[in-house]
């Protein structure tokens, strides 16, 4: 390809600028390229909690995913998919003679999205297995009632705000010492329309 046919080509590209949601204040993070709005769709872009508020330190610790899902004439605007602990924070929490506790839990929000959580405990030193188990269903407990109680956008800021992890921590560490609990990842499993439809489908089935 010659470099007139090159510099052709980037010529009719243009740049988005790639926004948060409005939870995230619409932060900007960062910009992409495409010569059509449509091939910017379904496009996703990393970050970490501490680009996207401003902010250091503890707030590396937690990637965030996003999904361009409608683009403006130079804006790209994206929905929440997933957070999650960077492998390196994960590893840091690990601790020999201790017990790790994790649990995964698919829940549906009060506005009907379905989200799978994965909480992780860490004790102070090793905890039997009835210890554990009963620190296991309560972190499944606490995080249906919370999904009962909140939207998406609600759940998704106690995740992230730690608000979630505080409160499994506060009522888990009356069964056995814990040092730590995070909310290890939380992911985008479905929205609400999908939801809808994979009900009616199951009806469907179920009638036949």
């Amino acid at each position: 390809m010659s470099e007139r046919s090159v510099s052709k080509q980037n010529q009719q590209k243009r740049w988005y600028t790639v926004l948060a949601p409005e939870q995230f204040d619409r932060a900007e993070l960062g910009e992409t390229l495409a010569d059509e709005p449509e091939k910017v769709l379904d496009r996703t872009i990393e970050s970490t909690l501490g680009d996207v508020t401003g902010e250091s330190g503890g707030e590396n610790n937690l990637k965030l995913t996003f999904q361009v899902t409608d683009v403006g004439s130079d804006s790209a605007y994206t929905e929440f998919v997933e957070s999650e602990l960077t492998r390196d924070y994960q590893r840091s929490l690990v601790r020999r003679g201790s017990s790790k506790i994790a649990a995964v839990i698919t829940v549906e929000t009060t506005d009907d999205y379905r989200v799978r959580l994965q909480p992780v405990a860490y004790t102070t030193k090793n905890a039997d297995d009835s210890q554990q188990k009963a620190i296991r269903r309560l972190m499944i407990d606490l995080v249906e009632d919370a999904a009962e109680e909140r939207t998406f956008e609600g759940l998704i800021d106690s995740v992230i705000e730690g608000r979630l992890s505080s409160a499994i921590y506060s009522e888990a560490n009356t069964i056995y010492p814990l040092r730590r609990v995070e909310v290890e990842k939380a992911t985008l499993e479905a929205h609400p329309e999908e939801v809808y439809e994979e009900e009616e489908t199951s009806a469907v089935d179920a009638e036949e």
